[in-house]
């Protein structure tokens, strides 16, 4: 399966947006090889990646900061990490816990902070400029994930189509 329109669909080819309401793509890399997320965001014709990690390291092979960024780049596609956006450690252990409710309510705390509003702004901004844009985490299923809570609140501040991304399995 290649996406999710907020339901799940078969894949297809990228959708088209009108001018007046942008397309915000999201996607997580959990059971994903490079070369599977690399083909999903071409074929989406995503043209900058928002890395939303708190800490943009990763024990999987190629989704480091710098070598994914350099990955992108010869696909001519940028990199962003706002790391404010990321989920705080806490937030990290609760989902690794399988606690989601504690997980939501910390990132719930998060994001309203200072510096989570500030990248948020930067995103919107960067939104409203009309670059296709993904939003990267780890987690595969976008509900599961910090992604679905940024996309909830850009989606208080304007009006965005929100593509789910689902690279092949492995």
């Amino acid at each position: 399966m290649a996406k999710v329109a907020r339901t799940k669909a078969a894949k297809k080819p990228a959708p088209k947006t009108s001018k007046k309401t942008p397309a915000l793509f999201t996607i997580g890399y959990e059971q994903a090889t490079v070369p599977a997320v690399l083909r999903e965001l071409t074929r989406a014709k995503v043209k900058l990646l928002v890395d939303t990690r708190a800490v943009a390291a990763s024990r999987r092979a190629g989704f480091s900061k710098k070598v994914l960024a350099a990955s992108l780049d010869e696909q001519g596609i940028g990199y962003l990490h706002l790391q404010k956006l990321g989920t705080p450690a806490e937030g990290r252990e609760a989902a690794r816990a399988g606690d989601l409710d504690r997980l939501w309510r910390i990132y719930a705390k998060h994001i309203k902070t200072p510096d989570a509003q500030t990248a948020l702004g930067e995103l919107l901004t960067l939104i409203k400029s009309g670059q296709r844009i993904a939003l990267l985490c780890y987690c595969r299923d976008p509900r599961a994930c910090h992604r679905d809570r940024i996309v909830a609140a850009v989606q208080e501040r304007m009006r965005v189509k929100v593509e789910d991304l689902i690279p092949p399995l492995m």
